[in-house]
């Protein structure tokens, strides 16, 4: 039994991990760091931070294809508002994102990718689906391993 706060509380029993599924997380893990290498090189190549990639991708990818607000982007990327207000500054000193009022709630500020931003996330995405399609093989097996 464990102590905590002064209470005891029973030891919660976990499933036996064997080697091979910490071999499989380390995969995973290494096929996501080599992925997001590859993105971070991709977009500094672009001439954008990878913050600025994940948001234009946040903005253009939202779920519903609905309006984008900095709250929205923020959950997204999963950062504080105030950031998220930085980082759209950022993208709109850099001709990235546009601001408009929302025409029926004029407290609302939403976001729009610029032409050029646009332009250049589908410079990305196209170099970013091309290597998930070199990935997918090996993250579909180590998935599969899972349900064996």
């Amino acid at each position: 039994m464990e102590q905590m706060s002064g209470m005891t509380q029973p030891k919660k029993t976990r499933p036996a991990i064997e080697l091979a599924d910490y071999q499989r997380l380390s995969e995973f893990r290494y096929l996501i760091r080599r992925f997001l290498e590859f993105s971070q090189l991709q977009a500094e190549d672009a001439g954008l931070t990878p913050r600025q990639h994940q948001a234009l991708l946040a903005i253009k990818g939202y779920p519903g294809g609905g309006p984008v607000t900095v709250g929205d982007l923020a959950e997204r990327l999963r950062i504080r508002h105030h950031s998220a207000v930085e980082l759209v500054n950022r993208l709109g000193d850099a001709g990235l994102v546009v601001r408009d009022q929302d025409k029926d709630d004029h407290r609302r500020v939403l976001l729009r990718l610029t032409e050029r931003a646009d332009d250049c996330l589908a410079e990305l995405s196209a170099a970013h689906l091309d290597e998930l399609s070199r990935i997918e093989p090996m993250l579909r097996r180590l998935l599969d391993q899972g349900r064996e």
